[in-house]
């Protein structure tokens, strides 16, 4: 079969498998076949790059750098809407379409305001071939690679009398599940949280890799088609043949005769609303007809045919009782708040984050306060200031502690950090305890059979005290284990209802018996198939998440090579810089970190990698080596690394008398191209690589 036939063909099953599985959860193929029609494809395009189709699935996946965002000019302006608080100002706007008409019959369609970022589709013969922001309305970015991320978002639409050339336009948004994953990950390895979904989908669509777009996971509902041509009469029909078409159209929406309508429909939704996969903060109202649109028209600044509702801030007053304090896997130890308990946007709320001593000393909290806690753009309610009004005598100042709460160690401040830290990483309880939890989780060794009672258990009977030690595990220690433990997450879990009552948690067991320990065991021996990058993320070293460990097993290749390196290699490492170096540098100088390496090497995990053969092009390089620095218009950093060694190139780690090259992309790193400059290496831009390889 010819390539472009092949590719043709590939393209068009696993576009199908993607629809299947994203617009009709229909799981069509096992993940393994999947993965392997998809490396086929990559592969054929990598060798044939000008037999890449525009909608290819391998667009999905990202990798494409952008040296910059272009400027483009929305064809029809992307305006603001007029918004409320007031259900007054939805009668009289409602009295205004009334006028607007002069009394001629009319529908409203209600949508959620989704808190996202917005977007703008362009689709030419059924095919995506710009995405944008809105930028001021008139002008924005051209994000047309990170939209492409979005497998919600049809890359090619498969149905017959398209227009030629129309627009869609929708919310793009990190979902609510998806914000707490990367919050999670990012505490467990000592990152800074994200702040809100909205402001990490708005930071994430300005990421120039779209590799790491696509490792975010966006989505987008779209709410709106236009065209030159006169496709459908009303917004409603557009609705429904957005969705026949394949696009992610959310189901909230509704047709409502009159204002009186809308009004319930606000109502219903003020509550619900806390059950969507994303954040919303109003009702959209519009009219539903197109040409009842055209008649009414638009202000300089908004539609008059449509109109948002915003609901208030959800926000409670209650009382703060206590201040407990959480120690994380890297030793954080973080204040949670605990409440009188008080409904907050349709459930009971007792507890609320605080985040940190500065936190604390910034709204000027004490104990026994009535405090303002909110549930807004977060997963879990904050604290977000003191009723001053109602403060008493009685209250009194919050200490935060000096020790750790779990072992009593002293803890520290690091400079420009504002959590405290336990340093008793190896031994204190609830950091061994998460050590464990982040070893066997599905991104590391995904040793599923594990959570985290069991994990309890074994540490709690000492037949565990490191990770290692699980691959030291028999049958007959584990059969028969038992224990009963308060429900989670520890002794004060009352089931709280809406009224404030109480009843007491209920207790859980733990028990071992034969097929529990079977699955344990063979989910243990199991993991030891894990890749090199997957061991070296589960280990646990601060700042190291999964793009990282990837950097650094591409790079080195083998726990040897990455152990011996020096600070100044590791932190010349693409995308890893000095504090992320400083802390695999100083993770690898520790002795009981060497053993633990040891017992896992001799246990049977991989430390090496299996490093993808590269299909030789020419020798035009050869003996000659390379370092790059920088963003670069043609090439990502994995598609720069793949030229070089298929050219016969040698890649290095850093700047030194070794190197022959250094290629200077935009925003090239200042300290590699002084160092450099001072040991007169030849810098060469990204033309001049280019040239050397022969390349147009």
């Amino acid at each position: 079969m010819l390539p472009q036939d092949r590719i043709q063909e590939l393209t068009s099953q696993l576009n199908y498998y993607n629809d299947q599985y994203y617009q009709h959860s229909q799981s069509v193929i096992d993940d393994f076949t999947f993965d392997k029609l998809l490396a086929e494809l990559q592969s054929l395009e990598q060798q044939y790059p000008e037999l890449t189709l525009p909608d290819s699935p391998t667009l999905r996946v990202g990798g494409t750098i952008s040296k910059e965002f272009h400027t483009v000019y929305h064809r029809f302006p992307m305006l603001s809407l007029g918004n409320t608080y007031s259900e007054a100002d939805l009668t009289e706007f409602d009295a205004r379409v009334r006028k607007g008409l002069n009394g001629e019959a009319f529908e409203y369609i209600c949508e959620q305001k989704f808190d996202g970022v917005a977007l703008s589709m362009t689709y030419e013969n059924g095919v995506l071939v710009q995405g944008a922001t809105r930028g001021d309305g008139v002008r924005g970015d051209d994000i047309t690679n990170n939209i492409r991320t979005i497998r919600s978002v049809p890359l090619r639409i498969n149905a017959g009398q398209l227009p030629a050339l129309f627009e869609v336009r929708g919310e793009g948004f990190l979902p609510l599940a998806e914000f707490e994953r990367i919050n999670k990950e990012r505490e467990d390895i000592g990152e800074p949280l994200l702040a809100n979904p909205r402001n990490a989908a708005s930071g994430t669509f300005k990421q120039q890799d779209s590799g790491a777009v696509a490792k975010r996971r966006l989505d987008c509902y779209l709410y709106s088609f236009l065209s030159e041509e006169s496709v459908f009469d009303t917004h409603e029909e557009s609705l429904l043949q957005l969705a026949d078409w394949g696009f992610n159209v959310s189901p909230t929406w509704e047709k409502c005769a009159d204002i009186e309508a809308v009004m319930s429909y606000i109502a219903q939704w003020e509550t619900k609303r806390f059950t969507l996969p994303l954040n919303t903060d109003g009702i959209v109202i519009k009219v539903n007809r197109y040409d009842q649109q055209r008649e009414l028209g638009y202000t300089a600044k908004s539609p008059r045919w449509a109109i948002a509702y915003k609901y208030k801030t959800v926000a409670a007053t209650t009382t703060l009782n206590s201040v407990s304090y959480q120690v994380g896997r890297t030793g954080a130890v973080t204040p949670v708040a605990h409440l009188t308990p008080v409904l907050l946007a349709g459930t009971v709320v007792k507890r609320a984050s605080l985040h940190n001593a500065n936190e604390i000393a910034r709204l000027g909290i004490m104990l026994g306060d009535t405090v303002f806690v909110e549930k807004g753009g977060e997963i879990i309610p904050k604290v977000t200031g003191v009723d001053l009004s109602k403060r008493s005598e009685a209250v009194l100042p919050i200490e935060y502690p000096t020790h750790c709460p779990a072992c009593g160690t002293e803890l520290v401040r690091r400079e420009k950090e504002a959590h405290f830290y336990c340093t008793n990483e190896k031994h204190c309880p609830p950091q061994r305890q998460a050590r464990f939890e982040h070893f066997i989780q599905r991104r590391a060794m995904n040793i599923e059979s594990l959570g985290e009672g069991k994990i309890e258990l074994l540490i709690d009977r000492g037949l565990v005290e490191t990770p290692a030690d699980l691959y030291e595990l028999t049958s007959e220690k584990l059969l028969g284990l038992q224990k009963t433990y308060p429900a989670a997450p520890g002794p004060a879990s009352p089931v709280l209802h809406e009224d404030g009552s109480e009843e007491p948690g209920k207790t859980r067991t733990v028990k071992f018996g034969q097929k529990t320990v079977d699955n344990i065991l063979s989910a243990i021996d199991r993991s030891k198939s894990q890749s090199f990058a997957n061991v070296l993320f589960a280990l646990g070293i601060r700042y190291v998440g999964n793009t990282t460990a990837d950097r650094l097993v591409d790079y080195f290749g083998s726990i040897g090579a990455l152990m011996a390196a020096p600070l100044e290699t590791l932190a010349g490492v693409p995308d890893v810089g000095p504090r992320i170096a400083e802390s695999v540098y100083l993770w690898f100088q520790d002795d009981e970190n060497r053993r633990y390496i040891e017992r896992l090497r001799a246990a049977g995990l991989t430390f090496v990698s299996e490093r993808k053969e590269v299909a030789q092009e020419s020798e035009s390089l050869a003996g000659k080596t390379f370092l790059y620095t920088g963003t670069f218009a043609n090439f990502s950093r994995e598609a720069l690394e793949e030229r070089i060694a298929a050219n016969g190139g040698r890649l290095l780690s850093g700047v030194s008398k070794k190197l022959n090259y250094l290629i200077v992309g935009e925003n090239a790193g200042p300290s590699k191209v002084q160092k450099a400059q001072q040991l007169n290496v030849t810098q060469l831009t990204e033309d001049e690589f280019m040239a050397m390889l022969g390349s147009e």
